[in-house]
């Protein structure tokens, strides 16, 4: 698939340039995500039930646009330019939360910079499965995710520092952000090339039943556990909000998604690699333990030692999972529907995280954060039980990688 000179180790350089691009784009995101949920309580007003629905409206549009966008690169065979077309929107979106002065204008910009995560991320990871050879699949998807991780830290980072420079001026924050999402455009166009692919057949609708038949039961799986999964782990703008009770000052609060995604980065790639020898549904079984963990420390209480600890263990149980679910969708789904395959997976998650964050708000409002993490917990209980409960479908790595 790729020749020696152009790979580094066994994975391609074009992965690696495909994480850097995800890095500088989460640099970008997450300079803003990690101060918007106190930025919409404390200067827009907004209740903990409008940060819930905003949170989960805008992740679940991501979600369910990918399954349109990864079914058009399957039918036009080509993943970049939906890519490029994704990664552009975010860019463009970053400017309109420097100038929000109402909630309206914050829906405004999480939409569109969400529709563009949405157009990409099916086709972007398509784009993974298609360059990495199939032995070193899980490391590759590992590592994908650990350079975006670094990014979901780093922009936190700068965002703290900016906030302590700046006196608390959000806007400011805001507009710095703008730099590194149009500087991930560019890498992308200039720096990522993507594979030919054999044109075997004349193109037709992937959705189509014929074509839906074709995704086997072991893949339907996926999809089922992925969205118990999604309705288990809610939007970490609460993470967030946990922290902002315990004392956390408002220009200190981009910590809770530095430290999470600290150890997301640090355990992705290994975990991923991992993946490659080891049973899928151990792992599973082992980032559900991690979360139930995770929530319990949160419910407990609200001091600093226990929220770190709480976040820490978030942090570690997507380290184990996320890559590992991505991986668990390529080797499951026909090569040409990989796209479409991805879509639907993440079309599940979407109306997962739009239900687990609008309740997470409710629960939150009305009977407190407690309660809101033990809920959590027992979704991820059900999601446990399910997993042991399944029958098994050969979901450990294929004996052909």
């Amino acid at each position: 698939m790729q020749d020696a000179a152009a790979t580094t180790g066994k994975i391609p350089r074009a992965i690696w340039a495909l994480g850097c691009v995800s890095l500088l784009m989460d640099v970008s995101s997450e300079m803003i995500h990690s101060l918007l949920p106190v930025f919409m309580v404390t200067v827009l007003g907004a209740s903990a039930f409008s940060v819930g629905l905003i949170e989960g409206t805008a992740e679940a549009t991501a979600l369910i646009v990918k399954v349109f966008s990864g079914a058009i690169s399957d039918y036009w065979g080509k993943r970049k330019p939906l890519a490029l077309l994704g990664y552009g929107l975010g860019a463009l979106s970053k400017p309109l939360f420097a100038l929000a002065g109402t909630l309206g204008w914050v829906v405004s910009a999480r939409l569109i910079d969400r529709v563009g995560k949405g157009i990409r991320g099916a086709p972007r990871d398509a784009l993974v499965a298609d360059l990495a050879p199939p032995e070193s699949r899980g490391a590759a998807f590992g590592l994908r995710q650990s350079l975006d991780t670094m990014g979901a830290f780093l922009g936190p980072l700068l965002g703290m520092g900016l906030m302590v420079l700046w006196a608390n001026d959000f806007q400011a924050v805001f507009w710095v952000a703008v730099i590194p999402a149009f500087l991930a455009v560019a890498l992308l166009l200039f720096g990522v090339q993507e594979p030919a692919r054999r044109q075997t057949a004349k193109r037709v609708n992937p959705i189509q039943r014929a074509n839906l038949k074709r995704l086997s039961r072991a893949y339907w799986w996926v999809v089922a556990i992925g969205g118990i999964f999604t309705l288990a782990r809610f939007s970490e703008a609460f993470l967030v909000l946990r922290a902002s009770q315990g004392g956390l000052p408002i220009a200190l609060t981009p910590l809770v998604l530095i430290g999470m995604n600290v150890v997301y980065a640090a355990a992705a790639y290994p975990f991923g690699k991992l993946s490659d020898t080891m049973s899928h549904t151990r792992l599973l079984a082992l980032g559900l333990v991690v979360l139930i963990a995770a929530d319990l420390l949160l419910a407990w209480s609200n001091q600093w030692g226990w929220v770190w600890a709480g976040i820490s263990l978030w942090g570690l149980h997507l380290g184990i999972t996320q890559g590992l679910l991505a991986t668990m969708v390529a080797d499951t789904a026909p090569e040409d529907l990989r796209g479409t395959a991805y879509g639907f997976f993440n079309l599940v998650g979407g109306l997962a995280m739009l239900i687990a964050s609008t309740l997470a708000g409710l629960l939150w409002d009305r009977l407190g954060a407690s309660f809101t993490f033990i809920a959590g917990a027992g979704f991820c209980l059900l999601a446990l039980i399910s997993l042991v409960a399944a029958p098994r479908l050969a979901l450990v790595p294929r004996v052909d990688r």
